[in-house]
């Protein structure tokens, strides 16, 4: 073979592996620029979510707060309603008092007058 030969081929085989070099290093830099788009489109999305999910933390907190409030208004409640029925109880023993006495009076109303004890013996 000729030396020219030799050089062409050389030269042909050079030239070949730089073009396969630089197709390889396209092809890794445009997969690299799809992959960077990819990501920040990710952290686009992830971003959306996260001011979704922190409206959604936001109201859970809300809610919480207010089945609190409604536990202490109802335990509350619950203290008053326990207050009323001792205050209740102590109106029936009272009244139930009264109603003894009251009975005791009638008892001895009817022991002292004379037209009651005729009709206890008619």
């Amino acid at each position: 073979m000729a030396t020219s030969t030799i050089v062409i081929i050389v030269v042909v085989a050079v030239v070949a592996v730089l073009i396969i070099a630089a197709l390889i290093w396209m092809a890794t830099t445009k997969r690299k620029e799809q992959r960077r788009i990819e990501a920040e489109t990710i952290r686009g999305e992830a971003a959306d979510e996260a001011h979704r999910v922190g409206q959604r933390e936001a109201l859970a907190d809300e809610t919480a707060a207010r089945a609190r409030a409604a536990a202490a208004e109802a335990e509350a409640k619950k203290a008053q309603a326990a207050g009323l029925q001792q205050r209740a109880a102590t109106h029936r023993s009272d009244a139930a008092a009264s109603r003894d006495e009251l009975d005791q009076e009638f008892e001895r109303a009817d022991k002292i007058d004379p037209d009651t004890k005729n009709r206890g013996t008619t």
